[in-house]
């Protein structure tokens, strides 16, 4: 009897999870062109809704925050401040809103064919970081010419580690809540919950010295190494703090007390909901055709 050997071949069900991405890369670009192409599909305005909405945000938070609640006369280049927060936040919510939804919206694919299901909530991150490249080139027009920005190396590097923390975070969360979607619809209640409460939750609207005036020991600890503070924070001493003067007092400039230990925390939250989302994914998804 003639003897087969199976190694070079892939048993369905049976993946690396993540890492399958880098075996996968064709399909993952596929929905990625996928993603971008049918966002605004039949829609007026297309691509330019990707200016729109987050100006449309900004606008209502300065107005009530900058204005009315006279954080702009308290903080030195408050718009600067705001926008570099606000950029942040939306990538985080976007990618984790879509990558939640990833499996249920393709449910076609799952059904039909077997590929990676990590794929899916991959490419809702890779789809968000499209959209959230708009925004970051008004920063820069922003800060460049209206308040003489001067890049640094330092200062872009501290950006991207930024956007890797958000990034990371959001396909942990994305992933986790992606499983359970499937089987409980009621997990979009609560990713709604945490995108609403995600801008509160970081120092976006206000500056960590107010947090850090009115919250003392492990509640300001656990607040500084949420990593979308941490990530904020990164961004603004990448496109504001260059921008203010370090003697004003009304300015808030540099890193909060032991940032490195809030930077290092924040990493090991990121891996940890990576970790946790992916083994959470893998018990889920081998009902997944099912329960679509």
């Amino acid at each position: 009897m003639t003897s087969i050997d199976l190694s070079q071949y892939d048993v369905p069900g049976r993946g690396r999870g993540i890492l399958d991405v880098f075996h996968w890369s064709y399909l993952l670009r596929l929905l990625v062109r996928k993603g971008t192409a049918t966002r605004y599909r039949n829609s007026v305005l297309g691509w330019t809704w990707s200016y729109v909405k987050p100006g449309i945000q900004y606008l209502v938070y300065f107005l009530v925050m900058g204005i009315i609640l006279g954080m702009g006369g308290r903080t030195e280049n408050f718009p600067l401040y705001l926008f570099a927060g606000i950029v942040v936040v939306n990538f985080f919510n976007e990618g984790f809103g879509n990558a939640t939804n990833a499996i249920v919206d393709n449910r076609s694919l799952v059904q039909k064919i077997y590929l990676p299901r990590e794929l899916f909530p991959i490419s809702a991150i890779i789809v968000a970081f499209i959209h959230f490249l708009p925004q970051v080139a008004i920063l820069l027009i922003v800060a460049v010419f209206i308040y003489g920005w001067v890049p640094s190396f330092v200062g872009i590097g501290a950006a991207l580690v930024g956007v890797f923390i958000v990034g990371s975070m959001a396909l942990g969360l994305g992933l986790f809540f992606a499983g359970i979607n499937v089987r409980y619809r009621d997990a979009q209640n609560f990713v709604e919950v945490i995108r609403m409460v995600s801008t509160w939750a970081s120092p976006v609207l206000y500056t960590w010295t107010l947090v850090a005036e009115r919250m003392h020991g492990w509640v300001l600890y656990v607040y500084m190494m949420n990593p979308l503070t941490v990530a904020v924070e990164l961004f603004h001493f990448a496109f504001w703090e260059s921008t203010v003067s370090s003697d004003a007092e009304n300015a808030s400039p540099g890193f909060p007390p032991h940032f490195e230990v809030y930077l290092i925390a924040a990493l090991v939250v990121c891996a940890l909901a990576l970790t946790i989302g992916q083994f959470v994914f893998r018990r889920f998804e081998r009902t997944f055709a099912q329960d679509l």
